[in-house]
């Protein structure tokens, strides 16, 4: 149902299973002790992995949310000629940027986007691709009618990220939930977006 993988100008989403990403090697990008952690998961909705287990359960479960058409769950990797600007890396090699993923409820024709990238990925525009690519499935092929996307309070970086696509796509900001997320020993509200089928769709045709 879900394609296998998409490609975008810089980007490309490889459908993150075990057999395209394995274990050890999203375990290092996902631990807890892993470079920057502590800035990539301030905002994220998971937390950081403190075994190889944790990371087997993940994909497992992702794995089963494939198949049963709950989220369709991508690993992101630059195009080969992206530089990764981290030491040791050259352009040609395989380098895990992060993941997306659209969360469905089909009841009610709609889809939640999601993505975690890597810090040497943070400021390049790749949410923005991305949330390009994953709009089009989600309205081109799968034919939901609504996308939503949301960011907590504080996250500056993503508000920035999103309310630029969201414009871009003809969307809009649809209010915020408050006391909605809790994190360590507060509570955050949540700001929601979302995009119409017919919102993206008269935006690209403008855009062509």
């Amino acid at each position: 149902m879900f394609p296998d993988e998409i490609e975008t100008e810089r980007l490309r989403f490889v459908r993150l299973c075990r057999e395209n990403v394995p274990t050890a090697e999203l375990y290092q990008h996902m631990r807890a002790g892993a470079p920057h952690m502590s800035e990539v998961s301030e905002y994220v909705m998971w937390d950081p992995h403190e075994t190889p287990k944790d990371t087997h359960d993940y994909l497992t479960d992702v794995e089963d949310q494939w198949d049963d058409r709950g989220q369709a769950t991508y690993a992101i990797f630059p195009q080969a000629g992206e530089s990764s600007g981290e030491t040791g890396e050259s352009d040609g090699q395989r380098k895990l940027a992060g993941t997306t993923n659209l969360h469905f409820d089909w009841e009610r024709h709609s889809a939640e986007l999601g993505i975690w990238l890597r810090k040497p990925f943070w400021g390049r525009g790749y949410s923005g691709e991305r949330a390009a690519a994953m709009l089009e499935l989600a309205f081109d092929r799968l034919d939901l009618e609504l996308v939503g996307a949301s960011h907590q309070d504080g996250n500056e970086r993503s508000r920035r990220a999103i309310e630029k696509y969201v414009e871009r796509f003809g969307g809009q900001h649809d209010g915020v939930l408050r006391n909605f997320v809790p994190s360590d020993d507060e509570v955050r509200d949540l700001h929601r977006y979302t995009v119409s089928r017919e919102q993206y769709r008269e935006a690209v045709e403008n855009d062509m």
